[in-house]
């Protein structure tokens, strides 16, 4: 009997723990099943198709071993301006593709890397780091008072930013 209450709760452990997974569907990617799956809150409405990594570590690491630059959006969910930044950028189909050769982190916060704010901490921020882990701050917008920020009128300038990342890329290393 003990042996039969231990094979039906396992089984039902086992019910439980795959029923989310069928939901997934064809996401799955070689970078998705390192780690479980997580819900996908990471994107934060800027691309749900895409692959967002969660910390700031986790993207230099993979900036660096996967040889992608990787692009970071520094914003607030309660922010006008990085609301309307995010709808042109999720709705924007040559970015969205872009995007993937990146590594893509969105922050609603800010790390203490000092590299990661360099004339200031505003939203919305997009900066570069190349995979040598080099915060490329001369790839800027059209703000001389902040140099990284993007509107939503900008977004031309941000994928031809975006294309100079991966150029960069290309030349440098």
């Amino acid at each position: 009997a003990m042996e039969k209450s231990y094979m039906s709760m396992f089984l039902l452990l086992v019910a439980i723990s795959s029923a989310p997974a069928k939901d997934m569907g064809k996401k799955e990617t070689k970078e998705t099943t390192a780690k479980p799956k997580l819900p996908q809150t990471l994107s934060r409405g800027w691309g749900d198709q895409l692959v967002w990594t969660q910390t700031y570590e986790e993207a230099l690491f993979r900036a660096k071993h996967s040889n992608k630059p990787l692009m970071i959006i520094h914003h607030l969910e309660d922010c006008p301006h990085s609301q309307a930044l995010k709808k042109v950028f999720a709705e924007h189909k040559e970015i969205q593709k872009l995007a993937e050769k990146f590594i893509l982190l969105n922050l609603v916060y800010e790390t203490t890397d000092k590299n990661l704010s360099p004339d200031g901490q505003y939203v919305p921020r997009i900066l570069f780091v190349d995979p040598s882990l080099t915060v490329r701050a001369d790839i800027t917008g059209r703000y001389s008072n902040r140099l990284y920020a993007y509107e939503p009128s900008d977004i031309s300038l941000l994928y031809s930013n975006m294309q100079k990342a991966l150029k960069l890329l290309k030349t440098e290393l």
